[in-house]
């Protein structure tokens, strides 16, 4: 049985489901068995979700347009997609990036390996490079002790964090040893630069020009 998944961003009327529903309804999925989120996909809670992956049962397949319409981020898709399997359930995207995933088959299978492999891989690099960050920032004797404004590395490595685990900007904060109103004053919740990060970032690719 095939079960389908569709998300906007917006709520607000300017985006529809329609193109992912007609696809989904075009490879088999019943109207019974569609479900959706008016939601973007990083915070908002997603009760379509939630009630879709409850619904899945062994022997059936999850079916999204495409792989962002199903994850958070990387980590999240990756785990999600990973407790399908261990349930006994199929996952296949129908188009875009990851549209060769379909762990019903054994190509399906062995690519989502390869992109398991790659986000374990991303995961090391921000791990890197956060750890670089944190030891800019000791070098620069920000430890011990609240910095007297942002600093560039500090900047980068606390933008990784935001964007790719599920750390709180408090302890993203505490972790630097600023405080959280210095962290949102120069980044936004989902780790997406504001105006004082943006010119701080510039300022500092000027400078090493």
């Amino acid at each position: 049985m095939l079960i389908g998944y569709m998300r906007v961003s917006k709520a607000d009327g300017s985006q529809t489901v329609d193109l992912q529903r007609d696809a989904l309804l075009a490879v088999g999925v019943e109207v019974g068995r569609l479900y959706e989120d008016l939601a973007s996909g990083r915070h908002d809670a997603r009760p379509g979700l939630a009630a879709c992956l409850k619904a899945l049962q062994p022997g059936n397949t999850l079916v999204v347009w495409k792989l962002d319409r199903l994850g958070r981020d990387l980590k999240h898709l990756v785990t999600t997609v990973d407790d399908l399997r261990t349930r006994g359930v199929g996952f296949r995207v129908l188009t875009g990036a990851g549209a060769q995933i379909d762990t019903t088959t054994a190509n399906g299978r062995l690519f989502f390996g390869v992109f398991a492999a790659f986000a374990e891989f991303e995961r090391e690099l921000i791990a890197e490079r956060t750890r670089a960050g944190l030891a800019a920032a000791r070098a620069r004797g920000r430890k011990g002790g609240r910095p007297r404004k942002m600093d560039r590395a500090t900047l980068k490595a606390a933008q990784a964090l935001l964007a790719n685990t599920d750390e709180t900007a408090q302890a993203i904060a505490k972790r630097f040893g600023i405080g959280t109103v210095t962290l949102y004053t120069y980044l936004n919740g989902d780790g997406s630069l504001k105006e004082a990060g943006a010119r701080l970032m510039e300022a500092g690719e000027k400078g090493q020009q």
